[in-house]
């Protein structure tokens, strides 16, 4: 069994289900201790059932006083924070012209703010020991915007990828132990497409969707080592370079 998060206590928003819950699953299975984030505490339940030795807070990630509380409660149980990873989000189905002012709101709060208050309520205590790991879940539609139905979607993880550039560059030098990671799943075969605002196409249904248990294991590889920006599918950064590629040539 391969066990190199021994010890490590991992920090996981949007745990519940999805690739949140796969990643707990593949942590803990390598020895970690998970820290279960979420709203839904009977998903919280049976999750923390599949992972020995986690445990799990019930709490709203767009709430910035919430993820100040999962940060401290965390260390309070286990005494550190090794890994955090913003994971929970939520996908839109809407064209450009049909989103309101109350769509992009919903879009830049469940996946910008989200993502925000976490950096803001780890790197302090992260700035404080000298090291960790924070991973920010991004999407294939924040670096290819391939789909007009989720155009607000792939507005907001863009700015989750600006976001963990920016935070990088901050703290490249001050923090060389900090290690920031952008993750890029693509289509995932998970129930993300019946929870998107407006509805949309079942994930699970999308031809050639990835499995959410490889999606949790590649993730699981490359937190703590590899390239800064994970792509969960094997030719993710290639078909990056090519679109940017694409437009230059526009």
């Amino acid at each position: 069994m391969n066990q190199d998060y021994i010890g490590k206590v991992v920090v996981i928003t949007g745990a519940s289900s999805g690739i949140g819950a796969a990643l707990s699953q593949e942590i803990a299975s390598r020895g970690g201790f998970v820290v279960l984030v979420g709203r839904n505490l009977d998903r919280l339940t049976e999750v923390m059932a599949l992972c020995p030795g986690s445990t799990f807070i019930q709490a709203d990630v767009t709430d910035k006083g919430q993820v100040e509380g999962v940060c401290a409660e965390a260390l309070a149980r286990y005494g550190q924070i090794d890994i955090w990873v913003n994971n929970a989000g939520r996908g839109i189905s809407r064209n450009l012209l049909d989103l309101s002012e109350e769509d992009l709101d919903e879009m830049i709060k469940d996946n910008v703010k989200s993502v925000l208050f976490g950096m803001q309520a780890v790197l302090p205590y992260f700035q404080e020991v000298g090291h960790g790991v924070l991973a920010n879940v991004s999407s294939m539609l924040g670096r290819i915007p391939a789909a007009p139905a989720r155009s607000a979607y792939s507005a907001a993880k863009a700015a989750v990828v600006s976001m963990t550039e920016t935070a990088r560059m901050e703290f490249e030098k001050s923090l060389p132990q900090v290690r920031i990671v952008t993750v890029f799943p693509g289509a995932v075969a998970t129930d993300f497409g019946n929870n998107s605002l407006g509805g949309g196409v079942d994930s699970r249904a999308i031809p050639n969707a990835q499995g959410v248990t490889e999606v949790g294991q590649v993730i699981a590889d490359g937190l703590m080592a590899g390239p800064v920006d994970l792509y969960t599918r094997s030719h993710g950064a290639e078909a990056a370079i090519g679109h940017m590629k694409k437009l230059a040539d526009i």
